[in-house]
């Protein structure tokens, strides 16, 4: 895996600023895992003293997307993805430092082949689950991620 997560953080600075003055920051990253934080902070706060819905959204589909980037680059192959449709869920007040872990990598490496096998878009499913400092859940988001071979390298 190319990708280290200083990497990652530079490319949030020049692509994604919003997301990086936010505090979003991914802490690791591997084909079938990736861990990104964030914390409250005056900057990213709502009217309630707790961070708000869409910086929270920022880090979790970044945990997603980041995976997604990588396994495209990996494939050697110039493919287009594109976020479709996205839930979420929130089960608690959201303070301090938030952490997104997105386990569903494996979900990346068959839709890529299978785009790459037909010319056809693909799409797929991962949830990013956001846990506090005590490791309780804060918020679940569910992204349907596509991707559509568009050539070769």
């Amino acid at each position: 895996m190319s990708v280290t997560p200083r990497k990652f953080n530079t490319f949030i600075l020049f692509k994604l600023p919003s997301a990086w003055l936010c505090g979003v920051r991914i802490k690791s990253i591997s084909s079938k895992t990736a861990i990104t934080t964030v914390t409250h902070r005056w900057i990213n706060q709502n009217p309630f003293n707790s961070m708000f819905w869409a910086v929270q959204g920022m880090a979790a589909e970044l945990s997603t997307g980041a995976m997604v980037i990588d396994q495209i680059k990996e494939s050697g192959y110039k493919i287009s993805m594109l976020v479709a449709n996205n839930k979420a869920s929130f089960t608690k007040k959201a303070t301090g430092k938030i952490t997104f872990a997105c386990n569903d990598g494996h979900k990346i490496e068959e839709a890529i082949q299978k785009t790459i096998a037909t010319g056809e878009g693909q799409t797929f499913w991962m949830q990013s689950v956001g846990t506090n400092k005590d490791g309780i859940a804060v918020s679940t988001f569910d992204f349907q991620w596509t991707v559509k071979v568009k050539s070769k390298g």
